[in-house]
């Protein structure tokens, strides 16, 4: 089968271009500072007379093609690749989904760095181990939505669990039932063995849907395991303004900081009917490597996937570009200083000439 994609080979390089409004701030800022000095000496028209080569014309053009430049430089060492060739992959393995809770005590920070970053922590290595799996992330609190659909694709299953945080879902609670039922509705018609790992601190959940859920999926044959984030002590739960910073912890109606703390027996009760394992996270240990070696010693079924094999490299075509831009850029600054020597006006002439 022949189709196209595009990928970059180094899609963390990308970062580096957030620099370029820096230097365009930069750039604007370096620009007033001058036309304030030159006026501090001179008015605007005698200004122009005794500096020619202030060109904003040509000081911009030169700008613009170095910030260019830059931009190229940085998508040549990201490298743009074309996949052109792929192939049907047999496997051995289950499908997985993590349904994680969003809810706004997930930012309490009994678990460090704080419940939630924890729990993504711990997926991501769970992420790295897997081989022929395959995975799709749910995230629940008053509501539950797929956040990635089932797939093999563990690149895009980091990407996307790096995405996940308390702002995605506005409505608040724990619907441990609507995460439940949404896993096993999106498996689909798969015949392979599923399971369904919860991470959640239990509050503010609703018992019966989540028990009728848990009983529902496990006739399917669907396997549950939960992880329950928190501790005894519970802690305070953070709150933050729209730039990330925080202006303190939620309060109760008469003013006392609320703790969340965990109800794990939720969670338990659901992994006995799922016939899987709780696990209880602490700081030393989330827990869901032993789920996940749990897990493993389910039988695995062959699955069959799409992978492209092949990818051709197309960083040259950026890095000859940044080349040309580059070279314009210096033909620039040196037409200017042969410009500038017809007209320098300070420097003594030479009589004999």
């Amino acid at each position: 089968m022949e189709t196209n994609i595009l990928r970059f080979e180094h899609p963390e390089y990308l970062y580096w271009l957030l620099i370029i409004p820096i230097l365009i701030a930069i750039h604007i800022s370096i620009r007033i500072i001058n036309k304030k000095q030159f006026k501090k000496f001179a008015d605007s028209k005698f200004s122009e007379f005794l500096l020619p080569l202030a060109s904003n014309a040509r000081s911009n053009t030169k700008f613009v093609l170095f910030v260019f430049v830059i931009a190229l430089a940085i998508l040549a060492a990201a490298n743009l690749q074309t996949g052109s060739k792929m192939e049907e992959v047999k496997r051995e393995g289950i499908d997985l989904y993590f349904c994680v809770d969003i809810s706004n005590s997930m930012n309490a920070e009994d678990i460090a760095p704080n419940r939630l970053e924890r729990s993504k922590q711990a997926i991501n290595n769970i992420i790295n181990k897997l081989n022929g799996d395959r995975i799709g992330i749910i995230v629940f609190a008053g509501n539950a939505y797929v956040q990635l659909p089932i797939t093999t694709d563990y690149a895009a299953a980091k990407m996307f669990l790096s995405t996940v945080n308390t702002n995605l879902i506005p409505s608040q609670g724990t619907e441990i039932g609507a995460a439940i039922n949404l896993a096993s509705k999106s498996f689909g018609n798969s015949e392979h063995n599923k399971a369904i790992v919860i991470i959640s601190d239990g509050e503010d959940h609703e018992n019966g849907d989540a028990i009728k859920a848990a009983q529902e999926a496990a006739k399917t044959g669907i396997k549950i395991y939960t992880i329950g984030m928190g501790l005894e002590d519970g802690a305070p739960i953070p709150i933050y303004n729209k730039y990330g910073k925080r202006t303190g912890y939620k309060k109760d109606r008469d003013g006392n900081i609320v703790i969340t703390k965990l109800d794990d027996n939720m969670l338990r009760q659901i992994s006995e009917i799922g016939d899987g394992i709780y696990r209880r996270a602490s700081n030393s240990n989330v827990g869901l490597d032993e789920v996940f070696d749990e897990i493993n010693k389910t039988e695995k079924s062959e699955i069959e996937s799409k992978v492209f094999t092949d990818y051709e490299d197309q960083f040259q075509w950026f890095l000859g570009a940044a080349i040309i831009l580059l070279i314009i850029e210096l033909l620039i600054s040196s037409g200017k200083k042969d410009w500038e020597s017809k007209f320098n006006f300070f420097e003594p002439k030479d009589e004999n000439k």
